[in-house]
C-alpha cells in the first residue's frame, strides 16, 4: 500500500488558458482552478504532480 503524504501544495493560476488546447484548460480545471489569480490547496501526490508539469508555465506553485 502507498505511504500517505500530508504534505499540501498551494497552487495559483498566474496566466490564463485562453489560447491553449482543451487538454491544458481540462487539467486547470481538474485542479481545481477557475479563476485567473485563485489559489487552491491540493495534496502532494504524483498524480498532482503530474498535472502541474503539464501546465506549469500558467501556474505558480509553493510548498505549504
Amino acid at each position: 500500500m502507498a505511504k500517505k503524504s500530508t504534505k499540501a501544495l498551494k497552487i495559483t493560476l498566474v496566466k490564463s488558458a485562453i489560447g491553449y488546447s482543451a487538454r491544458q484548460k481540462g487539467t486547470v480545471r481538474a485542479l481545481g482552478l477557475r479563476r485567473l489569480g485563485q489559489t487552491v490547496e491540493q495534496s502532494d501526490t504524483p498524480v498532482i504532480r503530474g498535472m502541474i508539469n503539464k501546465v506549469s508555465h500558467l501556474l505558480k506553485v509553493e510548498d505549504k
